[in-house]
């Protein structure tokens, strides 16, 4: 094992776990902390900087962060940190006068962007306070994108999707709303410097099956669906209805339904329940709502009698794995299932669709129909035109689509300065000790037994009877509070300098999870078992010293450390130190 140079950012990608597992790189602790001061505009800005939409992401991330959270390490579930991003969005003050101002005298340069969603917005919010005109184009009348056509408004309330995108509109942005963009050329025509396409994957992906064609008119395209839904177009559905698959989409259909007059809502996958690609929190609120999922049930047709759909067969089968371990579905040997719908819903997937983009405008396309795009630099075969969200990489999520437009938005910047794109700034960083006396911390370093606390919900009845009735209540500020205490500071470091080390052991002595030792070095797979408490996660690295003059090195498990302080305060010699790492995304700046 080498040891690990602490002065070396890289280091800390991998040892600040919950600061980095989100694309966009939000200081997690920073806000958490500032939440648990009650300074909620404060951790609402901290959380802008980087994830431009808290308040919509308090509400509807998919929580890519709360895997990596050290609190799940020690018991089952982690902070609530896509929660607590909500508190902080609903309980700030008017932000409006912290928001980025825009230069009297502008650059001179004009960039289009197509698709109204996470991804574009996310480029205007880095362009427009750097003096680019900025025109931003979408074919229905508000902007938002997917977060407004797919999130039902009883997860999203349209007032807070609106407030947080017209924080970006109110940049000065051209908005083009109403405006179909038929033609990539008749865009690149108008001399814009750049364009970037953020059009999402607006294509649901359909089921060819005997009696589609048939049941036409009661079978639907999930997103699609719930745009008309989002746009109230739609504003019923039948008593029975079907929903197939069993993603997110899926989830949001099956519920919608429910409060537009489905009775009776089965959610039908073909895959076993475990496998559902759903998050778990999204399935367990269908089934809150008394909406049974079917597992390992394919589908095999649509059954219509005179005109009207009846319902559809599907057919049992069970799960089976070869010797390499890949999963097939093999049948059960059961009789066809029928199951009455008046009807269906198709949530199976999304497709990318850019009949638009002609083969002249020189923007190339892989055999499936996706562009060619670089995955750093979000540039297509055209150097003009640029891709983010899911239009550039496939389906993904929110907060993966905004860390696409800051990316894209270093890119256009660069591109549009003459520079290379591959001479990116680097993101902001540095470490500061948190000693303010022998034996006191600037930060709080209580570690508390509370489990995660619940987030309430409206009334079930209430909730049903009123799409637009917001389900999630979100923590009072008093269990917000207590739930941003239950965050083990994974953003104040454990930093220690060996030459100041007298190898008294005291740090050893007294650390409560036993992560530090003192041993000779060695190969890791050997090391880890010679730890006080053997490292036994190999997906966490190691923090390992330089040799120490006994010949030994010091070796400390982050997996298991509380970042409790109590090695710093008992070192006689501040050999320990606890040291807060500060992260701050990389974003288009002059």
């Amino acid at each position: 094992m080498k040891p690990t140079d602490t002065s070396n950012p890289e280091y800390f990608h991998k040892v600040v776990d919950c600061q980095y597992a989100c694309p966009a790189h939000t200081p997690v602790p920073e806000y958490i902390r500032l939440i648990a001061a009650g300074k909620y505009t404060e951790a609402y800005m901290v959380n802008w900087e980087s994830n431009v939409f808290p308040g919509v992401l308090g509400r509807t991330c998919d929580r890519p962060c709360e895997p990596a959270c050290r609190r799940g390490r020690i018991e089952e579930e982690p902070v609530a940190i896509c929660r607590l991003k909500r508190v902080a969005a609903d309980n700030k003050d008017d932000v409006k006068a912290y928001m980025p101002s825009i230069p009297s005298q502008m650059n001179g340069k004009r960039v289009a962007l197509i698709g109204a969603g996470p991804a574009s917005l996310t480029v205007a919010r880095d362009l427009a306070p750097l003096g680019y005109e900025i025109h931003l184009y979408d074919e229905h009348e508000a902007g938002g994108g997917m977060m407004r056509s797919q999130i039902p408004s009883f997860r999203l309330p349209t007032e807070v999707l609106n407030e947080e995108v017209g924080y970006i509109l109110d940049m000065g942005i051209h908005t083009h709303f109403k405006t179909y963009v038929s033609s990539l050329n008749e865009i690149l025509e108008k001399g814009y410097d750049a364009v970037f396409v953020g059009t999402g994957a607006p294509r649901g992906r359909n089921l060819d099956l005997p009696g589609r064609e048939e049941a036409g008119k009661n079978v639907h395209i999930g997103i699609e669906w719930l745009a008309s839904v989002a746009f109230e177009h739609t504003h019923k559905i039948g008593k029975k209805v079907i929903v197939l698959g069993g993603g997110n989409t899926a989830m949001d259909c099956c519920r919608t339904s429910r409060r537009l007059g489905g009775e009776q809502v089965k959610v039908v996958v073909r895959s076993p329940f475990s496998e559902m690609k759903a998050s778990p929190w999204e399935i367990e609120d269908a089934m809150h709502e008394d909406i049974p999922i079917l597992e390992n049930h394919v589908p095999k047709s649509f059954v219509v009698e005179d005109g009207s759909l009846k319902g559809m067969f599907f057919e049992k089968v069970m799960v089976e794995y070869d010797d390499s371990g890949k999963r097939k579905l093999v049948p059960a040997g059961e009789p066809d299932v029928f199951i009455e719908a008046d009807d269906v819903l198709v949530a199976i997937g999304q497709q990318n669709s850019f009949p638009w983009i002609e083969k002249e405008t020189g923007v190339n396309f892989d055999e499936w129909g996706m562009p060619f795009v670089d995955r750093a630099t979000h540039q297509s075969s055209n150097q003009k035109v640029f891709f983010g969200g899911d239009s550039a990489f496939g389906p993904k999520n929110v907060i993966t689509a905004v860390a696409h437009g800051h990316q894209a938005a270093i890119s256009i910047d660069l591109y549009c300065q003459g520079t290379a794109l591959t001479e990116r700034p680097a993101p902001f960083t540095n470490l500061v000790s948190k000693k303010m006396g022998i034996h006191e911390w600037s930060y709080d370093n209580d570690v508390v037994n509370d489990q995660r606390f619940i987030v309430p919900l409206a009334e079930k009845k209430a909730a049903l009877s009123d799409r637009k009735l917001e389900v999630e209540l979100g923590f009072d500020i008093a269990t917000a509070v207590k739930e941003a205490h239950r965050c083990l500071n994974c953003d104040v470091q454990t930093v220690f300098e060996k030459d100041k080390c007298i190898e008294c052991d005291a740090c050893v002595d007294i650390c409560p999870t036993s992560c530090i030792t003192f041993t000779l070095n060695g190969e890791e797979e050997d090391l880890r078992s010679r730890l006080k408490a053997p490292a036994f996660n190999i997906t966490q690295d190691l923090y390992v010293s330089d040799t120490l003059p006994t010949k030994r090195v010091m070796v400390k498990d982050e997996d298991v450390c509380l970042h409790c302080g109590l090695c710093a305060e008992r070192c006689p010699t501040s050999a320990w130190d606890m040291q807060q790492y500060l992260y701050k995304v990389t974003k288009a700046c002059h």
